[in-house]
């Protein structure tokens, strides 16, 4: 899988609360406006998630502002959006969802090198308090270990 090419919203606390396990990239169904307000940068998905609907896969909860004040046919700023995917791909997941614990959490928003608007979900499993604090050790441990080798040679 390639870099996205501009991201246009991005949960940055995803990867502090949850454990992802799996990434799956999906393409996501707006309307004009909401296209023309994410390649403004605008948009946030920190409250957002995924679930099923259905026999299909929505994200709920992820907040688009209208473009402009003056458009004649705003959309609503919270509304489901329907993800695409492959049958075998949402089959995939709605059976690990269906297990306990398992949650979707989109990790960002970003449009490809053609334009498209696709949303990078993570297949999560929720954090304790104490594995946050772990994984914050790690990292520093990580980057202090880093920092030693490179002064040294």
């Amino acid at each position: 899988m390639s870099l996205p090419a501009h991201i246009a919203a991005q949960n940055r606390k995803a990867r502090h609360e949850y454990t992802i396990v799996d990434t799956v990239e999906a393409g996501i169904m707006l309307v004009g406006t909401e296209v023309k307000s994410l390649r403004a940068g605008k948009g946030n998905i920190n409250e957002a998630y995924a679930g099923p609907g259905g026999a299909e896969l929505w994200l709920y909860n992820a907040y688009i502002p209208e473009y402009q004040s003056k458009m004649p046919f705003p959309h609503e700023t919270r509304r489901p959006r329907k993800l695409l995917l492959h049958r075998r791909e949402l089959r995939k997941l709605s059976g690990a969802i269906a297990k306990e614990g398992m949650t979707l959490v989109p990790l960002d928003i970003h449009f490809t090198d053609r334009g498209i608007a696709k949303v990078l979900l993570g297949l999560a499993k929720g954090r304790k308090a104490h594995d946050k604090r772990e994984a914050i050790k790690q990292r520093e441990w990580n980057r202090d270990k880093a920092r030693v080798l490179r002064d040294k040679g």
